[in-house]
């Protein structure tokens, strides 16, 4: 049995992390592993939630079946008013709940020492044979005495203290304050093993953590070929959240790339939260909003872009681009750890005016699938996104 740390129920098509912890979750099961979800947090959905794994633990959850309840009072309260503020417009759920943290983006919140003694004993208790943790934020964990000498994997999915440097830098508050490499590097030095997410970050972490075991496990992406449809010339699309830098790029792009392509037959389709969140969008612009399937929007787009500014980690919105068959327009902060080889469907401009030239040349006369989708089978597909993950587990699995 293998137990995985973290603070939110995974799902697929969430958000980027969510999906990522979704499809690991999935591989294991699929290894033939047995996963209990440990829940440091109030973070559930909804007051009730059908989890879809063996079973969840946590400080404030219990199980019913197949699903996971607040345990407390506050977890119930904090469960309700995020069903409540998903029903409220985008714009004002963002401006309530940055109000409420009071900061522009928050990286991640750390465990109490309450939360991290409980989750401990759980650990005990259960006996697995691994434990994953997800990101540094549940990383304190790595010190209780009952981890010492088990197997312990960090799926980072970032290298925060990068991040929190890039929004700074461009002007934005950002919690936690102080989140140096330092720091992280002493959230993960306990850690036997540690997941980078794309290989730049790998080689960070290897020169923060020299005694760790480090490998890469990016999300893996299958292949969805467009069907026999043709594209829409002129038919830009991106998929976001509402988070800062979705936004921060968006709101650069709007104002620095869109006034360029006006006049051409250009159109835009936002999908996700990040659409409602943003307010007076110019004509050519359309909002979707979430939606459940990509695929025929992706499909009939002729052109993707990500005109990101800030962040690290890796753009999963990217992979889904490709995987569709799609060629992205990508800023070099879009591009960071990725292939950037021949044959990538990635095009990158650097300043606004070459990402609308970039979309002037590319957006008329739709490029064919085959590169994006050869480009997605090679460097992302499932077997070779979790081989790493398979050997660092592979000692518990020895006879």
């Amino acid at each position: 049995m293998i137990i995985f740390v973290t603070d939110e129920l995974p799902k697929p098509g969430k958000a980027g992390h969510l999906a990522l912890n979704a499809e690991i979750l999935g591989w294991l099961r699929a290894e033939g592993h047995d996963v209990t979800i440990l829940l440091t947090g109030k973070r559930l959905s909804a007051p009730l939630v059908r989890h879809g794994v063996q079973g969840v633990e946590g400080p404030h959850v219990f199980r019913l079946g197949r699903y996971a309840a607040a345990g407390s009072l506050a977890g119930f309260c904090l469960a309700v008013a995020r069903m409540a503020r998903r029903r409220l417009p985008a714009p004002l759920a963002a401006r309530l709940r940055n109000r409420r943290q009071n900061t522009d983006a928050v990286l991640g919140s750390f465990v109490s020492a309450a939360d991290l003694r409980c989750c401990a004993e759980v650990i005990a208790r259960l006996k697995p044979e691994a434990v994953l943790i997800d990101t540094i934020f549940r990383a304190p964990l790595l010190a209780a005495p009952e981890l010492l000498r088990m197997n312990s994997i960090v799926i980072t999915h970032d290298v925060f203290y990068r991040r929190a440097e890039a929004l700074r830098l461009a002007g934005y508050a950002v919690k936690p304050q102080a989140l140096t490499r330092e720091r992280e590097a002493a959230l993960l030095e306990k850690a036997q093993h540690i997941a980078a997410i794309q290989p730049e970050e790998a080689a960070l972490l290897r020169d923060m953590c020299p005694s760790a075991n480090i490998f890469i496990a990016p999300m893996p992406a299958l292949p969805c070929p467009p069907p026999h449809t043709a594209r829409l010339p002129g038919r830009l699309v991106f998929i976001g959240s509402d988070t800062l830098p979705n936004l921060d790029g968006l709101r650069w792009f709007l104002a620095d790339i869109w006034p360029a392509l006006q006049g051409e037959g250009i159109t835009l389709d936002l999908i996700g939260d990040c659409g409602p969140a943003l307010r007076q969008l110019p004509n050519g612009i359309v909002v979707h909003g979430r939606v459940k399937n990509l695929a025929p929007l992706l499909h009939r787009a002729a052109l993707a872009i990500s005109p990101l500014r800030a962040g690290s980690g890796l753009k999963i919105k990217m992979l889904d681009y490709a995987r569709h068959g799609l060629f992205t327009i990508a800023t070099p902060a879009s591009l960071a750890g990725f292939h950037e080889t021949h044959g990538s469907p990635f095009i990158r401009a650097e300043t606004a005016e070459d990402f609308a030239a970039a979309i002037l040349q590319h957006v008329v006369t739709p490029q064919p699938p085959q590169i994006p989708l050869a480009y997605i089978t090679r460097h992302y597909g499932r077997e070779s996104a979790f081989a790493g993950l398979r050997a660092a587990l592979n000692p518990v699995r020895a006879p």
